[in-house]
């Protein structure tokens, strides 16, 4: 049987403007995308009676994780500017949705806020960033 896999050439991240209906714009010069790291709790339900003397345990609270971006430092560029200005967003302004779609359709959809944004400026390489999103409830993904 032949392979499905892809690279992720042409993978693209967007941003919400929250309006209705709302409208995705992609932002620029991403070379890198981590989609949601999904992890979950767990509790610790062991009691004096536990068989065997086996801890037990009892599912806990969700958490939709992190995303990250590389993606190239142009200083007066639209994503820098994007970036910036959303840095500057406090409380429930501060998370906004966001997608990101793969080549075949299918694409994550979550809230985020951004946490980290990291310009990097070294002497023999390009100009680069880091940008982390905390993932704020539950991160859908969407098979097309």
């Amino acid at each position: 049987m032949a392979t499905s896999a892809r690279i992720g050439y042409q993978t693209l991240f967007k941003t919400g403007n929250g309006a209705s209906p709302e409208v995705f714009t992609t932002l620029a010069e991403v070379t890198g995308i981590t989609p949601p790291a999904m992890a979950r709790d767990t509790v610790d339900a062991t009691h004096e009676e536990s068989p065997g003397a086996w801890r037990e345990f009892i599912a806990g609270l969700k958490d939709g994780g992190e995303v990250g971006l590389e993606l190239n430092f142009i200083p007066g560029g639209s994503a820098t500017t994007a970036l910036m200005a959303e840095m500057d967003l406090d409380g429930p302004l501060a998370s906004k949705n966001r997608q990101i779609l793969f080549p075949d359709g299918s694409y994550f959809s979550f809230a985020g806020i951004l946490t980290g944004f990291e310009p990097d400026a070294p002497l023999d390489d390009k100009m680069a960033a880091s940008v982390t999103f905390k993932v704020t409830g539950k991160p859908t993904l969407v098979q097309a």
